[in-house]
């Protein structure tokens, strides 16, 4: 395998993740009445791609392999139930 399919591996691994925490993360911002976060934007950002790629990888441990549609619910879940907190709902 060569470096430039690698790094096309992981990104390809770790986009669900990404994409899931910056819809979380901007959708709340379109809305006039939300409220501010506990954290501020560029923390909660970050907080919410850590926890994606973390559960990405757990889903990868205890499966044998990528893409179970467990996994993807357990992102949305424990993404979603950040943002939950973050935001004090």
């Amino acid at each position: 395998m060569t470096f430039l399919a690698l790094i096309g591996h992981v990104f390809n691994f770790v986009a669900p993740a990404l994409g899931v925490a910056l819809l979380l993360w901007s959708l709340p911002r379109l809305w006039p009445k939300a409220k501010a976060g506990r954290w501020t934007a560029r923390k909660e950002l970050l907080g919410l791609s850590v926890l994606g790629v973390v559960v990405l990888l757990a889903g990868l441990i205890v499966f044998g392999r990528d893409a179970k549609m467990a996994t993807y619910a357990a992102l949305v879940l424990a993404q979603g139930s950040l943002v939950w907190w973050v935001r004090g709902r």
